[in-house]
């Protein structure tokens, strides 16, 4: 069973930084598009951050500059830095990923149960 897992939120002031963690695990032939996404009280889930099939990354607007996402070299990891964190970024974040499992012959796209971001002085 192909499972992602966040970690990594926590609280910080205004303006400080977290480093978010995506592992996936499990029987995995490949790893396609990964995203980072956030669902904030009353808003619905936006996509924040992504990265392509083909390696290139993507960010909403309101965090163009201050959040980076990567992958680790065995690209079973990704990643989320972010700095100059706002009130406005406190949120549950979210990795998905579209995942081809061994011996599937389809993607399928997975999540994970999120993690919590508070930003607070």
């Amino acid at each position: 069973q192909v499972q992602l897992v966040e970690s990594g939120g926590g609280l910080v002031e205004p303006g400080g930084s977290l480093r978010l963690s995506c592992e996936a695990s499990g029987r995995i032939s490949s790893i396609n598009n990964m995203n980072w996404y956030r669902r904030a009280p009353g808003k619905e889930r936006e996509l924040v951050a992504s990265i392509l099939s083909d390696g290139s990354t993507k960010y909403a607007e309101p965090v163009k500059g201050r959040f980076t996402a990567s992958r680790d070299s065995a690209e079973n990891t990704m990643y989320l830095q972010m700095n100059s964190l706002q009130p406005e970024d406190a949120a549950v974040y979210y990795c998905n990923a579209w995942i081809v499992g061994v011996g599937a012959s389809y993607v399928r796209n997975y999540w994970g149960p999120g993690t919590q971001v508070t930003v607070s002085s």
